[in-house]
């Protein structure tokens, strides 16, 4: 793992293939497409820390995404297969989350991303400058359990 998961306190991966309506005239997966890569490794992430969108809306809270950024190495085609992997590396007053996706076909590596998403109260539209303890507490209990 590069330097951008190495403070990561939980990681997670998945493997899926570059389809053929991610790619532009090319063949070259389209840039805009990699923030959709970032859901898909975020969802995984959130399922495994046991605290995805639908538990943060039991607990009244959104996490709108605040921030992205992305760093593009290499290019996936159609036909490649991508391994995403995803890592949080803040969580206590905000989620944020670094993301490397290779070709896992060859091992290289693509893309770097990063992401941040704010606490949001789901009733008050107030922004929450802490995470809510359900998910602290979760993370926690993962950490403890590796």
């Amino acid at each position: 793992m590069r330097k951008s998961l190495d403070k990561a306190t939980v990681t997670q991966q998945i493997v899926f293939p570059v389809e053929f309506y991610d790619v532009d005239s090319m063949r070259i997966v389209w840039h805009g497409n990699y923030v959709q890569y970032m859901e898909k490794a975020r969802c995984a992430l959130l399922d495994k820390i046991g605290f995805n969108y639908i538990d943060m809306e039991h607990a009244g809270v959104e996490f709108p995404v605040v921030d992205v950024h992305v760093k593009y190495i290499r290019s996936l085609h159609f036909g490649e297969t991508v391994r995403a992997v995803a890592g949080l590396t803040e969580y206590e007053n905000c989620i944020k989350i670094a993301y490397e996706f290779y070709n896992n076909d060859t091992g290289e590596l693509t893309t770097m991303a990063e992401s941040t998403q704010m606490a949001v109260h789901m009733q008050t539209g107030e922004t929450l400058f802490v995470c809510p303890d359900v998910f602290i507490d979760r993370v926690h209990a993962l950490q403890q359990n590796q």
